[in-house]
């Protein structure tokens, strides 16, 4: 294998490693999980960040991961406090892998990114 494909192959493996991750569970209606795809942050670096690490699992309902703009299943886990999501989120939580695959991100990031996915309010409130 040349090593053009070598390189194809090992992000192919990698990228079905990374939505494997995100764990798998029930599903939601097709027209929540079409919502859950419509929403972005405000922000365009955390848009960035979002797109790159977030919406892979928490716009996929099949995941298991809880959709973008899903109060009622951001509820509970936003009830935990933010501090054990911000632990989840960096030491990895059920299907989500560490640092929710953003290994660049801050805690004010990774804060911000949970408070636009439970509301799915652009500006995160």
């Amino acid at each position: 294998m040349g090593i053009g494909r070598s390189v194809a192959f090992a992000l192919a493996v990698a990228s079905m490693a990374a939505l494997a991750g995100c764990g798998e569970g029930p599903s939601a209606p097709p027209d929540a999980e079409a919502a859950s795809r419509n929403l972005q942050p405000a922000d365009p670096a955390l848009a960035a960040i979002y797109q790159r690490s977030c919406a892979s699992c928490h716009t996929v309902a099949a995941t298991g991961a809880p959709l973008t703009g899903d109060e009622g299943a951001w509820s509970p886990r936003m009830d935990k406090g933010m501090d054990t999501l911000l632990d989840s989120v960096v030491n990895g939580f059920g299907g989500m892998p560490p640092f929710g695959l953003c290994m660049d991100c801050d805690a004010a990031q990774f804060e911000a990114l949970i408070l636009f996915m439970a509301s799915g309010e652009p500006n995160g409130a």
